[in-house]
């Protein structure tokens, strides 16, 4: 072995790289142990605001090599959200608000219609969004430009209402690309604040999206009000009761005049006489001063009490100058203030709003406050971009507040609001809500103000954060969201942790088991890999999650594979007599080929997996890379580096126990004669799964159909009927119901998909969803449920996503094929090898819609299958490729030889059969322990990829190579034609001397070939 000193060298720098980065994952655990110790009381019940403290007190200190902890916890292996829990999100900058912000908030009907229409269309396609935007326009207002909507005073500078379409279009792109760009900078400082260990923020390639990963967060409300608040600050004025006491007064009669008219339609008749709402008289005191005016008010008493009565139905005084709502009654109240008869009735500067928080009322019911605010031109006077600091602080009674500093402009501006509104409310809103509106007690000049009010420390934090990292430049629509608890987390740790301990020690059992002493060597091979692989990680800072383990297990499993290769090699030169020293430099020398071929194409794989995959499978995607690239280090230089120190000290090997020695040695298996029953067997599978994916269709997982999913715990046992009946009168619609994580009978666990509220981007649909589905499960009578988990995947992803995966399929395809035309140099491989990985692809999904809802488990077609099944095909191109190096190797060997194409090639999967056995015996037994011990969360992952290794070996043996042997047969018959030819016009000498090694060598040969050929065929079965 040449430069085996470098190699010696190069193997300690990267163990000392690996030890150095491993070491902060260490120091990081170590601490958060000791934190969890000092926050445990005697009864085992962690105090975690104790735990926090701790470290918090650490947060800034030195701990480890001059690094603080902040710096130690950023450079540990960190855990994915399936691990430790957390929440992932998926934003998307709303480009309708964009457009709508561009053209001055036009109230052109066709101008919205085709806004309308664009959000439609965007669900189900990959134009932009103004490109749909535009057509839809088009379509709508053939006659008229788009620069007659966008050219405002706001975009005169860069268009004018001669510019063209596509001169706006190309404005409207740009606005939308910086507007996310803006978004994704300022989210990025909003979590970079917020104290997330290991954050993962990524703008998606070709989209306005955002990508946020927050491992550990345990308040999912709080993630969304910090993500999509687009933190607008406004400072204005508020209207007292009595100045719009004809207004309000006219609300009553509205309601008064709306409850006659639903009388009148049902034709009913209701009592005319009722007790008002307690706290009427108070109202009406309260509107007494502004309603001297209204003679009618005071000659009609009668109708006077009935407006009264039907307004404080609705509207609840709170206050000496306040109304509220209960929160019950809010959608209603929005749609009584909006309607257009209502509005005419205020000042046109007059608008309404929320409080942020409800209260309850004496009877227990949550009231939330409203405020009547003043904005001139519906612009409040003063305005958030004036904040240049803000902190979070406490009040001179210890209550939680934020301060605010503001530029020159803006304290000249609050100095004269507070002036003018002495004695008067002014109101402090935030993304619509009123946080504060206290009454001014003097003028305040020197742009210093707080937000007080009932705040907790961790709001004003939050709020602080938000406000200087500024106002987002539209708002924005979380159209993804997977949310995990902690304790599936906790399950899944134990799970992933115990399969991959389990199956590592299978795998190096067996290894031993099957190769003997020399097996030894293979396992310190494969544990200086899986060390490696692991030191890699952390040094590039991965993040381990639940497939990720699977994707290491795998890389395990796989990388016997080389040393397989390499064992069988040298078994196979010391068959022939060789000494140990010459065995195994020409098996290595014969091995690498095989193995650099097989493990390129997992490779290529595995790259198309991190381009298109996203979460979870893009960490299976990095540790199945990193996996490959350490085990093919491992097995090419670590194991030559130990069989070279045996063969420097004399010493020799067994490359095989007693018992496997003859296993494979005389093997004669026919693998091509039979090849058109394997074409008919793969066909009917193939042609079940058609027929059932036309009439039954696929288990399509929410990433993929778009929806809620909720993993639902009970305390004890419960059939997916109870909780199907329980859900579907609250959720308007049968929901899908599925046991998670049990065999059926006795489970506790349960996934209900539904796509309830899919549509609703308010701030409180999550919330509104989630109750709704705990209002469906108390119907459950002695059986409470609790959500350990869900996920929201909108339309538009939905689509997109399943469009991506679908690419990814093709292009992994496409990869594969035009790596195997360059190394083999014959279509006929490419052939064998796209048709195996098409047939690996449909038996898969052939199975998952055959046996959908039959088994026990999962089987949706989601972006984790399409993880398993580019993996299959990687796995599948692996053996595909050894058994096609063997074939190449076998036709240049035997060229010039009598043998038939067929002989040839059976010979050579014959040769192969014990690399193959060995190879797909240990990923198999990798796969069936991730299947029984990983947890629910990768079972139908682990389930297609175990089913897929047995289809990719098959495909391999009885479907790639016979389609390898009858391409070349075809050739070979065509090619026979050509020395005929050459016979009759210039003899046999005009035979050309790169003929093919199966044509005939005399021309008496050739005429006895041509009469056999005539009567039966010219591929006949194995005779070796």
């Amino acid at each position: 072995m040449q430069n085996k000193t470098g190699i010696l060298i190069l193997t300690g720098v990267i163990a000392a790289i690996c030890i150095y980065f491993l070491s902060f994952t260490f120091v990081s655990r170590n601490i958060k142990s000791d934190a969890e110790a000092y926050a445990t009381n005697k009864q085992g019940v962690v105090d975690r605001t104790k735990k926090q403290h701790y470290l918090d007190s650490l947060w800034k200190e030195p701990v480890y090599l001059g690094s603080t902890l902040q710096e130690v916890t950023e450079r540990e292996l960190g855990l994915g959200l399936d691990l430790q829990g957390g929440m992932h999100v998926v934003l998307e900058v709303s480009p309708a608000d964009i457009l709508r912000s561009l053209s001055g908030n036009n109230r052109d009907p066709k101008f919205n219609q085709a806004l309308k229409q664009a959000v439609e269309d965007q669900k189900t396609s990959n134009s932009s969004f103004v490109d749909l935007f535009a057509s839809a326009f088009k379509k709508l207002a053939p006659d008229t430009k788009l620069a007659s909507v966008f050219a405002t005073s706001a975009n005169r500078s860069k268009i004018n209402y001669q510019s063209s379409d596509t001169e706006v279009k190309k404005l409207l792109n740009d606005e939308v690309n910086g507007a996310t760009t803006r978004a994704f900078q300022i989210i990025q400082a909003r979590v970079d604040k917020f104290g997330v260990a290991n954050p993962n923020i990524q703008r998606l390639p070709g989209s306005g999206r955002i990508q946020i990963e927050l491992p550990g967060v345990d308040n999912p409300e709080r993630i969304r009000r910090l993500l999509t608040g687009a933190a607008k600050l406004e400072f204005t004025e508020v209207y007292r009761l009595n100045e719009l006491a004809p207004a309000i007064e006219g609300i009553g009669a509205y309601l008064l005049a709306q409850e006659a008219a639903r009388k009148a339609a049902i034709k009913t008749t209701a009592p005319t006489t009722g007790s008002a709402a307690k706290g009427t008289s108070s109202l009406e005191s309260q509107l007494a001063q502004g309603s001297k005016k209204d003679s009618t008010a005071k000659n009609d008493t009668a109708a006077a009490a009935a407006q009264g009565t039907a307004l404080t139905q609705l509207f609840l005084p709170v206050g000496q100058d306040q109304l509220g709502v209960y929160l019950k009654d809010t959608a209603r109240a929005n749609a009584v203030l909006n309607a257009p008869e209502v509005r005419g009735l205020f000042p046109a500067d007059a608008f309404f709003a929320w409080d942020r928080k409800t209260f309850k009322a004496t009877d227990g019911k949550e009231i939330l406050p409203l405020y009547f605010l003043k904005k001139s031109g519906g612009r409040a006077p003063l305005e958030g971009d004036v904040i240049t600091d803000a902190a979070n602080d406490y009040d001179d009674r210890g209550r939680p507040e934020v301060t605010m500093n503001m530029n020159p402009e803006g304290a000249r501006k609050w100095k004269n609001l507070t002036a003018a509104n002495v004695g008067r409310p002014v109101a402090i809103l935030l993304d619509n809500l009123v946080y504060t509106a206290p009454n001014v007690q003097n003028e305040i000049p020197n742009g210093r103000s707080s937000i007080s009010g009932n705040f907790t420390v961790e709001e004003t934090k939050d709020m602080a954060n938000v406000l200087k990292a500024g106002k987002l430049p539209a708002p924005t629509n979380i159209v993804e969201e997977n949310v995990v608890g902690a304790t599936l987390g906790s399950e899944a740790v134990s799970a992933g942790v115990l399969s991959s301990i389990i199956g590592i020690l299978l795998v190096l059992a067996f290894v031993v088991f099957y190769y003997n002493r020399a097996g030894f060597i293979a396992d310190i091979a494969l544990i200086v890999n899986l060390f490696f692989l692991m030191g890699v990680m952390a040094s590039l800072g991965a993040v381990l999650t639940m497939p990720g383990i699977a994707g290491i297990v795998l890389s395990i499993g796989m990388a016997v594979d080389a040393n397989v290769l390499i064992f069988e090699r040298i078994k196979e030169e010391l068959a022939l007599g060789k000494g140990f020293k010459q065995a195994v430099t020409d098996g290595f020398q014969n091995a690498l080929s095989s193995i650099i071929d097989s493990n390129v194409t997992t490779f290529l794989t595995g790259i198309v997996l991190f381009i298109f995959g996203t979460g979870l499978i893009l960490g299976f995607a990095t540790t199945l890379i990193i996996g490959i690239l350490t085990s093919l280090f491992a097995a090419i230089f670590i194991t030559r580096l130990i069989l070279e120190y045996y063969i420097r000290n004399g010493k020799t090997l067994t490359f095989s126990s007693t018992w496997a020695k003859n296993l494979f040695a005389d093997s004669d298996f026919d693998f091509v004669s039979r090849r058109k029953l394997y074409y008919t067997v793969s066909s009917v599978i193939i042609g079940l799964g058609i027929i059932s994916a036309i009439f039954r269709g696929f288990g399509l997982g929410v990433d993929f159909k778009g929806g809620r999913s909720y993993v639902i715990r009970f305390e004890k046992a419960v059939s997916t009927d109870d909780v199907r009946n329980a859900l579907e009168p609250v959720l308007g619609g049968s929901p899908e119901v599925k046991t998670y994580g049990g065999t059926g009978i006795g489970a506790n666990q349960v996934k209900v998909t539904t796509p309830y509220l899919v549509d609703d981007n308010s701030q409180g649909a999550d919330k509104k969803a989630e109750a709704t589905v705990y209002k469906g499960l108390s119907s459950i009578q002695g059986n409470p449920a609790k959500i350990e988990s869900s996920q929201k995947v909108g339309p538009t992803i939905a689509y997109d996503l399943l469009t991506s995966a679908l690419w990814s399929i093709l292009l992994a395809v496409a990869v594969v094929f035009v790596y195997i035309l360059i190394r083999f140099k014959k279509l006929a491989f490419g052939y064998g090898a796209v048709v195996a990985m098409f047939h690996d692809v449909l038996i898969i999904l052939a199975i998952f819609s055959i046996f959908n809802g039959f088994l026990p488990f999962s089987l949706d077609v989601d972006q984790a299958f399409v993880g398993a099944l580019l993996t299959i095909m990687g796995y599948s191109m692996n053996d595909t490729v050894v058994v096609f190096d063997r074939v190449r190797e076998y036709l240049a060997e035997n060229k010039g030889k009598k043998e038939t194409i067929a002989t040839i090639i059976n010979n050579a999967l014959n040769s192969t059969l014990s690399r193959t056995a060995v190879t797909g015996f240990s990923t198999i037994l990798v796969l069936l322990v991730l299947f029984i011990f990983g947890g629910e969360t990768i079972r139908g992952f682990s389930f297609a990829m175990l089913i897929g290794v047995i289809v990719g070996t098959y495909s391999s043996l009885f479907v790639a190579t016979p389609i390898v042997v009858d391409s070349l047969s075809r050739d070979q018959e065509k090619d026979a034609v050509i020395p005929a030819i050459a016979e009759k016009k210039t003899g046999f000498d005009a035979i050309p001397a790169d003929f093919t090694s199966a044509a005939p060598a005399t021309p008496e040969e050739f005429t006895a070939k041509k009469e056999k050929k005539e009567k039966k065929p010219l591929i006949r079965p194995s005779q070796s």
